[in-house]
Protein backbone atom coordinates (compact mmCIF):
# COMPACT_ATOMS: atom_id res chain seq x y z
CA UNK A 1 0.00 0.00 0.00
CA UNK A 2 1.18 3.53 -0.71
CA UNK A 3 0.69 6.98 0.83
CA UNK A 4 2.33 9.97 -0.86
CA UNK A 5 2.35 13.45 0.70
CA UNK A 6 3.38 16.21 -1.68
CA UNK A 7 2.49 19.60 -3.14
CA UNK A 8 0.09 17.69 -5.41
CA UNK A 9 -1.97 16.69 -2.36
CA UNK A 10 -2.36 13.61 -0.22
CA UNK A 11 -2.50 10.59 -2.48
CA UNK A 12 -2.72 6.92 -1.59
CA UNK A 13 -4.17 3.50 -2.21
CA UNK A 14 -7.37 2.33 -0.55
CA UNK A 15 -7.12 -0.53 1.94
CA UNK A 16 -4.55 -1.82 4.39
CA UNK A 17 -3.30 -0.41 7.66
CA UNK A 18 -3.47 3.25 8.69
CA UNK A 19 -0.38 5.13 7.56
CA UNK A 20 0.28 2.71 4.71
CA UNK A 21 -2.40 4.02 2.35
CA UNK A 22 -5.24 6.52 2.24
CA UNK A 23 -7.14 4.90 5.10
CA UNK A 24 -10.19 6.49 6.77
CA UNK A 25 -7.94 7.50 9.70
CA UNK A 26 -5.43 9.16 7.37
CA UNK A 27 -8.28 10.92 5.55
CA UNK A 28 -9.57 12.37 8.81
CA UNK A 29 -6.09 13.46 9.89
CA UNK A 30 -5.15 15.29 6.71
CA UNK A 31 -8.60 16.83 6.24
CA UNK A 32 -8.48 18.09 9.82
CA UNK A 33 -4.96 19.47 9.30
CA UNK A 34 -6.19 21.33 6.21
CA UNK A 35 -9.13 22.71 8.17
CA UNK A 36 -6.82 23.91 10.93
CA UNK A 37 -4.52 25.53 8.37
CA UNK A 38 -7.49 27.41 6.94
CA UNK A 39 -8.49 28.57 10.40
CA UNK A 40 -4.94 29.68 11.23
CA UNK A 41 -4.77 31.95 8.18
CA UNK A 42 -8.32 33.32 8.15
CA UNK A 43 -9.94 36.20 9.99
CA UNK A 44 -13.38 34.88 9.10
CA UNK A 45 -15.32 33.45 12.05
CA UNK A 46 -17.19 30.92 9.92
CA UNK A 47 -15.24 29.15 7.20
CA UNK A 48 -16.60 27.57 4.03
CA UNK A 49 -15.02 24.81 1.94
CA UNK A 50 -16.20 23.35 -1.40
CA UNK A 51 -15.89 19.58 -1.85
CA UNK A 52 -16.14 17.82 -5.23
CA UNK A 53 -15.11 14.36 -6.39
CA UNK A 54 -14.52 12.21 -9.42
CA UNK A 55 -16.39 8.93 -9.95
CA UNK A 56 -13.91 6.56 -8.32
CA UNK A 57 -15.34 3.53 -6.53
CA UNK A 58 -13.93 4.85 -3.24
CA UNK A 59 -15.22 8.37 -3.88
CA UNK A 60 -18.43 8.27 -1.86
CA UNK A 61 -16.67 6.71 1.14
CA UNK A 62 -13.86 9.29 1.10
CA UNK A 63 -16.37 12.10 0.49
CA UNK A 64 -18.38 11.28 3.59
CA UNK A 65 -15.26 11.16 5.76
CA UNK A 66 -13.94 14.46 4.39
CA UNK A 67 -17.26 16.28 4.73
CA UNK A 68 -17.79 14.97 8.25
CA UNK A 69 -14.26 15.92 9.30
CA UNK A 70 -14.68 19.47 8.01
CA UNK A 71 -18.01 19.81 9.80
CA UNK A 72 -16.30 18.54 12.93
CA UNK A 73 -13.76 21.35 12.55
CA UNK A 74 -16.67 23.81 12.55
CA UNK A 75 -16.40 24.45 8.80
CA UNK A 76 -19.44 24.81 6.53
CA UNK A 77 -19.28 22.53 3.49
CA UNK A 78 -20.66 23.09 0.00
CA UNK A 79 -20.80 19.57 -1.39
CA UNK A 80 -21.03 19.68 -5.20
CA UNK A 81 -20.85 15.89 -5.60
CA UNK A 82 -19.57 14.42 -8.86
CA UNK A 83 -17.60 17.26 -10.42
CA UNK A 84 -14.51 17.84 -12.52
CA UNK A 85 -11.42 19.37 -10.97
CA UNK A 86 -11.83 22.66 -12.90
CA UNK A 87 -15.52 22.83 -11.97
CA UNK A 88 -14.61 22.52 -8.30
CA UNK A 89 -11.99 25.24 -8.68
CA UNK A 90 -14.56 27.59 -10.19
CA UNK A 91 -17.05 26.75 -7.43
CA UNK A 92 -14.57 27.90 -4.75
CA UNK A 93 -14.41 31.44 -6.12
CA UNK A 94 -18.13 31.58 -6.94
CA UNK A 95 -18.97 30.56 -3.38
CA UNK A 96 -16.39 32.97 -1.94
CA UNK A 97 -15.17 29.97 0.03
CA UNK A 98 -11.91 29.88 1.97
CA UNK A 99 -10.83 26.69 0.21
CA UNK A 100 -11.75 23.51 -1.60
CA UNK A 101 -10.96 19.81 -1.67
CA UNK A 102 -11.13 17.71 -4.82
CA UNK A 103 -11.31 13.96 -4.20
CA UNK A 104 -9.44 12.47 -7.15
CA UNK A 105 -6.23 10.63 -7.88
CA UNK A 106 -6.26 12.04 -11.40
CA UNK A 107 -4.69 9.53 -13.82
CA UNK A 108 -3.85 6.88 -11.20
CA UNK A 109 -5.62 3.47 -11.36
CA UNK A 110 -8.87 2.71 -9.53
CA UNK A 111 -7.31 1.63 -6.21
CA UNK A 112 -5.97 5.15 -5.68
CA UNK A 113 -7.68 8.25 -4.34
CA UNK A 114 -6.42 11.62 -3.14
CA UNK A 115 -7.20 14.92 -1.48
CA UNK A 116 -6.29 17.80 -3.80
CA UNK A 117 -6.29 20.95 -1.70
CA UNK A 118 -7.24 24.42 -2.93
CA UNK A 119 -6.89 27.92 -1.50
CA UNK A 120 -9.49 30.70 -1.58
CA UNK A 121 -8.61 31.46 -5.22
CA UNK A 122 -9.55 27.95 -6.30
CA UNK A 123 -5.87 27.22 -6.99
CA UNK A 124 -3.57 24.50 -5.71
CA UNK A 125 -1.56 25.28 -2.61
CA UNK A 126 2.04 26.45 -2.72
CA UNK A 127 4.78 24.09 -1.54
CA UNK A 128 5.24 26.23 1.59
CA UNK A 129 1.54 25.97 2.48
CA UNK A 130 1.61 22.25 1.82
CA UNK A 131 4.49 21.87 4.28
CA UNK A 132 2.51 23.72 6.96
CA UNK A 133 -0.42 21.35 6.55
CA UNK A 134 1.85 18.31 6.75
CA UNK A 135 3.37 19.69 9.95
CA UNK A 136 -0.08 20.18 11.49
CA UNK A 137 -1.00 16.62 10.49
CA UNK A 138 2.21 15.17 11.88
CA UNK A 139 1.70 16.86 15.26
CA UNK A 140 -2.10 16.35 15.12
CA UNK A 141 -2.35 19.94 16.32
CA UNK A 142 -5.94 20.54 15.27
CA UNK A 143 -8.92 21.41 17.45
CA UNK A 144 -12.45 20.28 16.74
CA UNK A 145 -15.51 22.47 17.26
CA UNK A 146 -17.88 22.35 20.22
CA UNK A 147 -21.29 20.87 19.52
CA UNK A 148 -22.98 24.25 19.03
CA UNK A 149 -20.29 25.30 16.53
CA UNK A 150 -20.27 22.32 14.17
CA UNK A 151 -20.28 23.07 10.46
CA UNK A 152 -23.29 22.74 8.17
CA UNK A 153 -23.59 21.10 4.77
CA UNK A 154 -25.16 22.51 1.60
CA UNK A 155 -25.69 20.32 -1.47
CA UNK A 156 -25.24 21.95 -4.89
CA UNK A 157 -25.58 20.18 -8.24
CA UNK A 158 -25.59 23.14 -10.62
CA UNK A 159 -21.90 24.04 -10.84
CA UNK A 160 -21.29 22.22 -14.11
CA UNK A 161 -23.95 24.45 -15.70
CA UNK A 162 -22.26 27.53 -14.25
CA UNK A 163 -18.86 26.34 -15.51
CA UNK A 164 -20.15 25.72 -19.03
CA UNK A 165 -21.91 29.09 -19.17
CA UNK A 166 -18.69 30.86 -18.21
CA UNK A 167 -16.91 29.03 -21.05
CA UNK A 168 -19.60 29.95 -23.60
CA UNK A 169 -19.39 33.59 -22.51
CA UNK A 170 -15.67 33.79 -23.35
CA UNK A 171 -15.07 36.10 -26.36
CA UNK A 172 -12.81 33.56 -28.10
CA UNK A 173 -15.34 30.72 -27.88
CA UNK A 174 -17.53 30.90 -30.98
CA UNK A 175 -20.59 28.68 -30.60
CA UNK A 176 -22.00 29.70 -33.98
CA UNK A 177 -18.80 28.62 -35.76
CA UNK A 178 -18.83 25.30 -33.94
CA UNK A 179 -22.50 24.70 -34.83
CA UNK A 180 -21.85 25.53 -38.49
CA UNK A 181 -18.97 23.05 -38.65
CA UNK A 182 -21.41 20.20 -37.89
CA UNK A 183 -18.78 18.16 -36.11
CA UNK A 184 -19.10 14.44 -35.41
CA UNK A 185 -17.05 13.70 -32.29
CA UNK A 186 -16.16 10.55 -30.36
CA UNK A 187 -15.42 10.88 -26.63
CA UNK A 188 -13.84 8.54 -24.08
CA UNK A 189 -14.38 9.57 -20.45
CA UNK A 190 -13.06 6.37 -18.75
CA UNK A 191 -16.33 6.02 -16.81
CA UNK A 192 -15.66 9.04 -14.61
CA UNK A 193 -17.04 12.58 -14.30
CA UNK A 194 -16.05 13.44 -17.88
CA UNK A 195 -18.95 11.19 -18.89
CA UNK A 196 -21.26 13.78 -17.37
CA UNK A 197 -19.37 16.96 -18.22
CA UNK A 198 -18.13 16.48 -21.78
CA UNK A 199 -21.45 15.46 -23.43
CA UNK A 200 -23.18 18.36 -21.67
CA UNK A 201 -20.49 20.80 -22.81
CA UNK A 202 -20.57 19.58 -26.42
CA UNK A 203 -24.35 19.88 -26.57
CA UNK A 204 -24.17 23.42 -25.14
CA UNK A 205 -21.64 24.58 -27.74
CA UNK A 206 -23.57 23.14 -30.67
CA UNK A 207 -22.15 19.66 -31.33
CA UNK A 208 -25.11 17.40 -32.11
CA UNK A 209 -23.38 14.21 -33.26
CA UNK A 210 -21.51 12.71 -30.29
CA UNK A 211 -20.46 9.07 -29.97
CA UNK A 212 -19.90 8.20 -26.32
CA UNK A 213 -17.40 5.61 -25.09
CA UNK A 214 -17.25 4.83 -21.38
CA UNK A 215 -19.34 7.75 -20.17
CA UNK A 216 -21.06 5.99 -17.26
CA UNK A 217 -19.63 7.55 -14.07
CA UNK A 218 -19.20 4.29 -12.12
CA UNK A 219 -15.44 4.46 -11.52
CA UNK A 220 -14.75 1.20 -13.35
CA UNK A 221 -11.99 2.30 -15.68
CA UNK A 222 -12.11 0.25 -18.92
CA UNK A 223 -8.41 0.86 -19.58
CA UNK A 224 -5.49 2.62 -17.94
CA UNK A 225 -6.99 6.08 -17.21
CA UNK A 226 -3.90 8.06 -18.18
CA UNK A 227 -4.68 9.44 -21.69
CA UNK A 228 -1.54 8.15 -23.43
CA UNK A 229 -1.54 6.76 -27.01
CA UNK A 230 -1.00 3.15 -25.90
CA UNK A 231 -4.24 3.34 -23.87
CA UNK A 232 -6.37 4.90 -26.62
CA UNK A 233 -6.52 2.18 -29.26
CA UNK A 234 -10.30 1.73 -29.04
CA UNK A 235 -11.29 5.36 -29.55
CA UNK A 236 -8.73 5.60 -32.35
CA UNK A 237 -10.46 2.72 -34.11
CA UNK A 238 -13.97 4.13 -33.54
CA UNK A 239 -13.07 7.62 -34.81
CA UNK A 240 -11.87 6.11 -38.07
CA UNK A 241 -14.71 3.60 -38.47
CA UNK A 242 -17.43 6.19 -37.81
CA UNK A 243 -15.84 8.83 -40.07
CA UNK A 244 -15.76 11.25 -37.14
CA UNK A 245 -14.00 14.58 -37.37
CA UNK A 246 -12.00 13.89 -34.21
CA UNK A 247 -12.04 12.30 -30.76
CA UNK A 248 -11.54 13.70 -27.27
CA UNK A 249 -10.21 11.77 -24.29
CA UNK A 250 -10.07 13.05 -20.72
CA UNK A 251 -8.62 11.65 -17.51
CA UNK A 252 -10.85 10.82 -14.50
CA UNK A 253 -10.96 14.40 -13.13
CA UNK A 254 -11.03 16.11 -16.55
CA UNK A 255 -7.98 18.37 -16.30
CA UNK A 256 -6.04 16.60 -19.07
CA UNK A 257 -7.17 16.54 -22.70
CA UNK A 258 -5.97 14.25 -25.47
CA UNK A 259 -7.14 14.57 -29.09
CA UNK A 260 -7.50 11.89 -31.77
CA UNK A 261 -7.27 12.91 -35.44
CA UNK A 262 -9.92 11.99 -38.00
CA UNK A 263 -7.67 9.20 -39.38
CA UNK A 264 -7.31 7.60 -35.94
CA UNK A 265 -3.81 8.92 -35.34
CA UNK A 266 -2.93 10.86 -32.21
CA UNK A 267 -2.84 14.66 -32.29
CA UNK A 268 -0.37 14.29 -29.44
CA UNK A 269 -1.03 15.35 -25.83
CA UNK A 270 1.91 17.76 -26.03
CA UNK A 271 0.15 19.53 -28.89
CA UNK A 272 -3.20 20.08 -27.17
CA UNK A 273 -1.74 23.15 -25.45
CA UNK A 274 0.24 24.13 -28.56
CA UNK A 275 -2.88 24.27 -30.77
CA UNK A 276 -4.97 26.15 -28.22
CA UNK A 277 -2.08 28.59 -27.65
CA UNK A 278 -1.76 29.10 -31.42
CA UNK A 279 -5.42 30.19 -31.54
CA UNK A 280 -5.14 32.42 -28.46
CA UNK A 281 -1.93 34.10 -29.64
CA UNK A 282 -3.49 34.95 -33.00
CA UNK A 283 -6.14 36.95 -31.16
CA UNK A 284 -4.31 38.10 -28.04
CA UNK A 285 -0.55 38.57 -28.28
CA UNK A 286 1.45 37.85 -25.15
CA UNK A 287 3.64 35.42 -23.26
CA UNK A 288 3.23 31.70 -22.56
CA UNK A 289 4.35 29.24 -19.89
CA UNK A 290 4.70 25.47 -19.69
CA UNK A 291 6.73 23.23 -17.43
CA UNK A 292 10.26 21.91 -17.98
CA UNK A 293 8.95 18.55 -19.23
CA UNK A 294 6.85 20.11 -21.99
CA UNK A 295 7.65 20.36 -25.70
CA UNK A 296 9.72 23.09 -27.31
CA UNK A 297 6.87 23.52 -29.79
CA UNK A 298 5.09 26.00 -27.49
CA UNK A 299 8.26 28.07 -27.29
CA UNK A 300 8.57 28.07 -31.09
CA UNK A 301 5.04 29.31 -31.83
CA UNK A 302 5.22 31.88 -29.02
CA UNK A 303 8.33 33.38 -30.56
CA UNK A 304 6.60 33.40 -33.96
CA UNK A 305 3.92 35.70 -32.51
CA UNK A 306 6.46 37.97 -30.86
CA UNK A 307 5.82 36.73 -27.34
CA UNK A 308 8.20 35.36 -24.75
CA UNK A 309 8.17 31.78 -23.50
CA UNK A 310 8.91 30.80 -19.89
CA UNK A 311 9.54 27.35 -18.41
CA UNK A 312 8.46 26.54 -14.86
CA UNK A 313 9.06 23.69 -12.47
CA UNK A 314 6.70 20.74 -12.92
CA UNK A 315 3.39 21.03 -11.09
CA UNK A 316 0.30 23.10 -11.83
CA UNK A 317 0.96 25.47 -8.93
CA UNK A 318 4.40 26.28 -10.37
CA UNK A 319 3.02 26.89 -13.86
CA UNK A 320 0.33 29.20 -12.46
CA UNK A 321 2.87 31.13 -10.39
CA UNK A 322 5.04 31.68 -13.48
CA UNK A 323 2.01 32.64 -15.62
CA UNK A 324 1.05 35.34 -13.13
CA UNK A 325 4.63 36.60 -12.80
CA UNK A 326 5.10 36.81 -16.57
CA UNK A 327 1.60 37.96 -17.61
CA UNK A 328 1.04 34.86 -19.72
CA UNK A 329 -2.11 34.83 -21.87
CA UNK A 330 -2.09 31.04 -22.08
CA UNK A 331 -0.13 28.27 -20.41
CA UNK A 332 -0.29 24.75 -19.10
CA UNK A 333 1.51 21.45 -19.19
CA UNK A 334 2.49 19.10 -21.96
CA UNK A 335 0.29 16.33 -20.59
CA UNK A 336 -2.77 17.90 -22.22
CA UNK A 337 -3.29 20.49 -19.49
CA UNK A 338 -4.61 23.85 -20.75
CA UNK A 339 -4.69 26.85 -18.38
CA UNK A 340 -6.60 29.82 -19.76
CA UNK A 341 -6.46 32.70 -17.25
CA UNK A 342 -9.40 34.56 -18.82
CA UNK A 343 -11.52 31.79 -17.26
CA UNK A 344 -9.45 30.67 -14.25
CA UNK A 345 -5.95 29.58 -13.25
CA UNK A 346 -6.37 25.82 -13.48
CA UNK A 347 -5.96 23.05 -16.04
CA UNK A 348 -9.33 22.72 -17.72
CA UNK A 349 -10.24 20.22 -20.43
CA UNK A 350 -13.67 21.80 -20.95
CA UNK A 351 -12.34 25.19 -21.96
CA UNK A 352 -9.62 23.40 -23.96
CA UNK A 353 -12.30 21.58 -25.98
CA UNK A 354 -14.30 24.75 -26.61
CA UNK A 355 -11.27 26.74 -27.77
CA UNK A 356 -9.88 23.91 -29.89
CA UNK A 357 -13.21 23.33 -31.66
CA UNK A 358 -13.59 27.06 -32.29
CA UNK A 359 -10.15 27.15 -33.90
CA UNK A 360 -10.77 24.01 -35.94
CA UNK A 361 -14.12 25.37 -37.14
CA UNK A 362 -12.68 28.75 -38.11
CA UNK A 363 -9.75 27.24 -40.03
CA UNK A 364 -12.00 24.69 -41.76
CA UNK A 365 -9.13 22.19 -41.63
CA UNK A 366 -8.93 18.53 -40.82
CA UNK A 367 -7.50 17.79 -37.40
CA UNK A 368 -4.49 15.96 -38.86
CA UNK A 369 -3.71 18.88 -41.22
CA UNK A 370 -3.72 21.34 -38.31
CA UNK A 371 -1.31 19.10 -36.45
CA UNK A 372 1.11 19.12 -39.40
CA UNK A 373 1.45 22.91 -39.14
CA UNK A 374 3.37 22.69 -35.88
CA UNK A 375 7.10 22.03 -35.34
CA UNK A 376 7.74 18.31 -35.12
CA UNK A 377 9.09 17.16 -31.78
CA UNK A 378 8.77 13.75 -30.17
CA UNK A 379 8.98 13.15 -26.44
CA UNK A 380 9.94 9.77 -25.00
CA UNK A 381 8.49 9.35 -21.51
CA UNK A 382 10.08 6.73 -19.31
CA UNK A 383 10.28 5.99 -15.62
CA UNK A 384 12.31 4.02 -13.11
CA UNK A 385 10.80 2.48 -10.01
CA UNK A 386 12.25 3.76 -6.76
CA UNK A 387 13.39 1.57 -3.89
CA UNK A 388 14.41 2.67 -0.36
CA UNK A 389 18.07 2.10 -1.30
CA UNK A 390 18.01 4.67 -4.11
CA UNK A 391 19.13 8.17 -3.11
CA UNK A 392 17.51 10.33 -5.77
CA UNK A 393 19.29 13.54 -4.71
CA UNK A 394 22.70 11.93 -5.04
CA UNK A 395 21.77 10.56 -8.47
CA UNK A 396 20.66 13.99 -9.69
CA UNK A 397 23.89 15.62 -8.52
CA UNK A 398 25.97 12.92 -10.21
CA UNK A 399 24.09 13.23 -13.51
CA UNK A 400 24.42 17.02 -13.36
CA UNK A 401 28.20 16.71 -12.90
CA UNK A 402 28.46 14.14 -15.69
CA UNK A 403 26.89 16.58 -18.21
CA UNK A 404 28.26 19.83 -16.79
CA UNK A 405 29.43 20.95 -20.26
CA UNK A 406 25.79 21.13 -21.44
CA UNK A 407 23.22 23.77 -20.45
CA UNK A 408 21.69 22.61 -17.15
CA UNK A 409 18.40 23.76 -15.56
CA UNK A 410 17.99 22.54 -11.98
CA UNK A 411 14.93 24.35 -10.63
CA UNK A 412 13.12 21.00 -10.66
CA UNK A 413 15.27 17.90 -10.87
CA UNK A 414 17.82 18.18 -13.67
CA UNK A 415 17.13 19.19 -17.26
CA UNK A 416 19.99 18.82 -19.73
CA UNK A 417 19.74 20.85 -22.94
CA UNK A 418 21.41 19.45 -26.06
CA UNK A 419 21.54 21.03 -29.51
CA UNK A 420 18.86 18.77 -30.95
CA UNK A 421 16.89 17.94 -27.82
CA UNK A 422 16.73 17.72 -24.05
CA UNK A 423 16.42 15.26 -21.18
CA UNK A 424 14.60 16.03 -17.94
CA UNK A 425 14.76 13.72 -14.93
CA UNK A 426 12.97 14.30 -11.66
CA UNK A 427 11.32 12.51 -8.78
CA UNK A 428 7.56 12.21 -9.32
CA UNK A 429 5.20 14.09 -6.98
CA UNK A 430 2.50 11.45 -7.41
CA UNK A 431 4.22 8.05 -7.70
CA UNK A 432 7.34 6.36 -6.22
CA UNK A 433 9.29 6.72 -9.47
CA UNK A 434 11.92 8.80 -11.25
CA UNK A 435 10.50 10.28 -14.46
CA UNK A 436 12.88 10.54 -17.41
CA UNK A 437 11.53 12.63 -20.29
CA UNK A 438 13.53 13.24 -23.45
CA UNK A 439 12.62 15.27 -26.55
CA UNK A 440 14.12 15.29 -30.03
CA UNK A 441 13.07 15.51 -33.67
CA UNK A 442 12.20 11.81 -33.91
CA UNK A 443 11.30 8.98 -31.51
CA UNK A 444 14.51 7.05 -32.04
CA UNK A 445 16.66 10.03 -31.06
CA UNK A 446 14.44 10.81 -28.06
CA UNK A 447 14.63 7.20 -26.87
CA UNK A 448 18.41 7.22 -27.25
CA UNK A 449 18.67 10.35 -25.10
CA UNK A 450 16.41 8.85 -22.41
CA UNK A 451 18.20 5.49 -22.47
CA UNK A 452 21.56 7.22 -22.15
CA UNK A 453 20.42 8.78 -18.86
CA UNK A 454 18.78 5.55 -17.63
CA UNK A 455 22.03 3.66 -18.26
CA UNK A 456 23.90 6.36 -16.38
CA UNK A 457 21.51 6.02 -13.41
CA UNK A 458 21.80 2.22 -13.42
CA UNK A 459 25.57 2.54 -13.32
CA UNK A 460 25.31 4.87 -10.34
CA UNK A 461 22.90 2.55 -8.53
Amino acid sequence: MTLIKSISGIRGTIGGKAGEGLSPLDTVKFTSAYGQWLRNRSNTEKLKVVVGRDARISGEMVNQIVVGSLMGMGIDVVNIGLATTPTTEIAVTNEKAQGGIILTASHNPKQWNALKLLNEKGEFLSAADGVKILEIAEKESFNYAEVDDLGSITERNDYLNIHIKQIIDLPLVDVNAIKAANFKIVIDAVNSVGGIAIPQLLKAIGVKDVIELYCEPNGIFPHNPEPLPEHLTEISKVVKEKNAHLGFVVDPDVDRLAIVNEDGSMFGEEYTLVAVADYILQNKRGNTVSNLSSSRALRDITLNYGGEYFASAVGEVNVVESMKANNAVIGGEGNGGVIYPDLHYGRDSLVGIALFLTYLAKTNKRCSDLRLEYPEYIIAKKKMQLTPKINVDEILVSVKNKFKDQKIIDIDGVKIEFEHGWVHLRKSNTEPIIRIYAESKDLNSANQLADQIINEINTLI
